[in-house]
C-alpha cells in the first residue's frame, strides 16, 4: 500500500501558483521603513493566535519589536504560537511575547486597555471568518457580535484609554460585493473603522486589508485537505469555484505593508489579476493529489467516494469529491473591489490602496442599535430581518441564499 506524505513547505506553491513572495519587491524596497516602525516598539496584536495574527506576530518579534502582547480566546494557539517562537527565535527577550488569554470584546480587556497601554499599534485580527457561521440565527448573531459590535467596542476602549499611536483590522476580499453574511459583516466593520458616523470618534490613524485567501490556514478548505489525507478520507471541493490564495509568509507581509506604510483610511488590497492569479479549487486538489503521487479519481456521491476509498488507494487513485456550487453564501470568484470603489496608487508594486466608500447616510448607527438590542437584550430577530437590515448599510450585498449550507457538504 502506498505511504502517504508531504510537506507543507512544498504543497503551498501549489495553491499559490509561486514559488517566491509576491511582495518581496516590496518588502525590500521598505525594509528601512519597517524597521524604523517595528524596532524597539510596543504592540497588541488581538486574535493573534490564528494563522494570519501568528504570523505576524511572528514577523514583528523578528524585526526586533520591543514587546508584543498577544490576545486570543484560543489558549492553546497562544502556547502554540510562544513556543515556536521561543524555537525559531531563540535570541527572543524573555518578555519579548505576552500571551493573554482574552477575548476583546469582554469588560477584562477593558481593564487591561486601562493599564497595558500605551502601543506604537494595536492589530485586530479577530474575526468569526467562515461563511459557514450563517446557518442558523445564533451562530449569525455570534458572527455579527464578533466582526461588528465588538469592534465597536473595543475601538471606544482603545479610544478612551489613548493606548494606540495606529491602528489596524483585517478585513477579507468576500467583503467586496458580498453574497455572505460573513463578507457583508466584514464590510460593516470597515465602516465602524472608516465611517464619519462611527461610534467611537476615533482619532488614531487607521487602515485595513482585504485578504486573499490564505493557503492551508487554520480552518482552510485546503488545511482540510491535509486532515482527510491524514485521516485517510476522500478530499472534496466546490465543482468551477476559483479563489487568490496567498502563503502565510505572504499574509504578515500584507499587512507590515498596510500598517506602516499606508495612508490612513485606506484598504490594501493585492494587485492580482484574475487571468492570472484565480485558481480553480478542483486545479489545487488534483495538484495535491499528484504530488501525494496518486492519481485524482472524480466522484459526485459522498458515499461512493467513501465506500470506494482503500480499493481506489491500493492502485494509486485517491478519491476526490466534486459538489455543485450551491450552498448558502458561496460565489464562484472572489474580488478585491466593489462596485463604485475607486482604487488608490500606493506606490508599490503589489498592492493597490482601495479609498473608503461611505455606507448609506444614517444607516451605520440603527443596524449597530438593532445589532445591539439582538444581542443583550434578546429581542425576536430572524435571519431574513438581519438580512434586510444589511441590504440597508451594504447596498452591493447581493445575499446568496439556498436550503443548503456548508455543514452539510463533505
Amino acid at each position: 500500500m502506498k505511504q502517504i506524505s508531504y510537506s507543507l513547505e512544498e504543497l503551498v506553491p501549489l495553491a499559490t501558483g509561486r514559488e517566491q513572495s509576491f511582495f518581496e519587491t516590496d518588502m525590500h524596497s521598505r525594509r528601512d521603513t519597517l524597521t524604523s516602525a517595528i524596532a524597539g516598539k510596543r504592540f497588541l496584536v488581538v486574535g493573534g493566535a490564528g494563522s494570519i495574527g501568528s504570523a505576524t506576530v511572528n514577523a514583528l518579534v523578528s524585526r526586533d519589536a520591543a514587546s508584543v502582547h498577544v490576545a486570543d480566546t484560543n489558549e492553546n494557539g497562544l502556547a502554540e504560537l510562544v513556543r515556536n517562537l521561543r524555537n525559531t527565535i531563540p535570541d527572543m527577550k524573555p518578555d519579548g511575547v505576552l500571551a493573554i488569554p482574552m477575548d476583546y470584546g469582554s469588560q477584562i480587556m477593558r481593564r487591561f486597555l486601562a493599564q497595558a497601554g500605551p502601543y506604537d499599534a494595536v492589530l485586530n485580527f479577530a474575526a468569526v471568518k467562515h461563511v459557514r457561521s450563517e446557518k442558523d440565527i445564533f451562530s449569525l448573531l455570534h458572527l455579527l457580535d464578533t466582526n461588528v459590535a465588538k469592534q465597536v467596542r473595543f475601538m471606544n476602549w482603545v479610544q478612551e484609554y489613548g493606548v494606540a499611536k495606529r491602528y489596524f483590522s483585517v478585513s477579507t476580499d468576500k467583503a467586496a460585493n458580498p453574497v455572505s453574511m460573513m463578507g457583508a459583516s466584514k464590510r460593516i466593520m470597515e465602516h465602524v473603522l472608516f465611517s464619519n458616523e462611527r461610534m467611537c470618534g476615533f482619532d488614531a490613524p487607521v487602515t485595513s486589508t482585504r485578504f486573499a485567501n490564505v493557503a492551508f490556514s487554520d480552518g482552510s478548505l485546503l488545511q482540510s485537505f491535509l486532515n482527510r489525507i491524514q485521516k485517510r478520507q476522500p478530499l472534496a471541493v466546490p465543482a468551477q469555484t476559483k479563489r487568490y490564495f496567498i502563503s502565510m509568509d505572504e499574509a504578515a507581509e500584507i499587512c507590515l505593508l498596510a500598517i506602516f506604510d499606508c495612508e490612513a483610511n485606506i484598504i490594501a488590497v493585492p494587485k492580482m489579476s484574475p487571468e492570472q492569479h484565480l485558481i480553480d479549487l478542483q486545479d489545487i486538489a488534483e495538484r495535491v493529489i499528484s504530488k501525494l503521487g496518486f492519481e485524482a479519481r472524480i466522484y459526485a456521491d459522498g458515499s461512493e467516494a467513501i465506500s470506494s476509498f482503500e480499493q481506489d488507494i491500493s492502485v494509486g487513485r485517491y478519491p476526490l469529491l466534486v459538489t455543485e456550487l450551491n450552498t448558502s453564501g458561496e460565489k464562484p470568484y472572489e474580488e478585491f473591489v466593489a462596485e463604485n470603489e475607486k482604487l488608490v496608487d500606493l506606490g508599490l508594486g503589489s498592492l493597490d490602496g482601495v479609498e473608503y466608500l461611505p455606507a448609506p447616510k444614517g444607516t451605520l448607527l440603527p443596524f449597530y442599535e438593532l445589532l445591539t438590542q439582538a444581542l443583550d437584550n434578546n429581542s425576536p430577530i430572524d435571519k431574513a430581518e438581519l438580512v434586510r437590515a444589511t441590504k440597508n448599510i451594504v447596498p452591493q450585498f447581493q445575499h446568496v441564499d439556498s436550503k443548503l449550507n456548508l455543514d452539510q457538504r463533505m
